[in-house]
């Protein structure tokens, strides 16, 4: 199922003297994401990681010498260009709360679509009082990006265009969480169908316009 997450990856074995350097490297970081999200970061060894991409151990520990000098990196290289993408829809759309929603649902959609790690990871180590992501991303990301957040709802409020303040987090838990657990209920008969475009319909419904009467089209 890895081949559904990681481009080119291969089973464990020996690396191919083409898969060292960069690639090697990227191997390793595209694994960890995966399961990391599957297991956690706490439940997952560098040594599963190497055994998983196909390196031994001491390959592993020569490139990522210890889990926190591969959380740097993974933050570094992965998270902050993904969190950077989800701020577009609010720089793009200052004065419009309904579009700033609507770009930003489908841009996490989209997100989960390219990393299917991201949800679950998310979940389990942002959202999670005890993930090891939450503190490190806090303190380096969540000043600016908040104080941002918290200020345009602030302004949109007293121009009357929003009457909720936790909206951003609602929509984070509507969209993240649903794709996260999708392997849970997706076996269900009355859900078998849904996917992440219905999912995105579903935030932007219910954040637009509340569990009210369907709107005329």
């Amino acid at each position: 199922m890895f081949h559904e997450f990681v481009t080119g990856l291969r089973r464990p074995g020996r690396p191919s003297g083409a898969a060292r350097g960069p690639e090697q490297r990227t191997r390793l970081l595209n694994v960890a994401l995966v399961l990391f999200a599957r297991h956690g970061i706490v439940d997952t060894t560098l040594g599963e990681i190497a055994r998983e991409a196909g390196f031994t151990p001491a390959m592993m520990h020569y490139v990522f010498k210890m889990r926190d000098q591969l959380l740097d990196v993974l933050i570094d290289e992965r998270f902050a260009p993904l969190r950077a993408s989800l701020g577009t829809p609010l720089l793009g759309n200052p004065d419009d709360p309904i579009a700033t929603i609507t770009q930003l649902t489908q841009r996490l959609v989209d997100v989960a679509g390219e990393y299917p790690w991201f949800p679950a990871l998310w979940v389990r180590e942002m959202i999670s009082d005890s993930g090891l992501l939450r503190q490190p991303m806090h303190e380096r990301f969540a000043n600016a990006s908040q104080k941002a957040s918290l200020a345009a709802i602030s302004r949109w409020q007293r121009e009357g265009q929003m009457n909720a303040s936790l909206v951003f987090i609602t929509l984070l838990g509507i969209t993240l969480l649903p794709l996260a657990s999708s392997r849970l209920w997706r076996d269900e008969p009355a859900r078998c169908n849904v996917g992440s475009e219905e999912i995105a319909r579903h935030a932007i419904a219910l954040l637009v316009h509340g569990i009210g009467p369907k709107q005329p089209a």
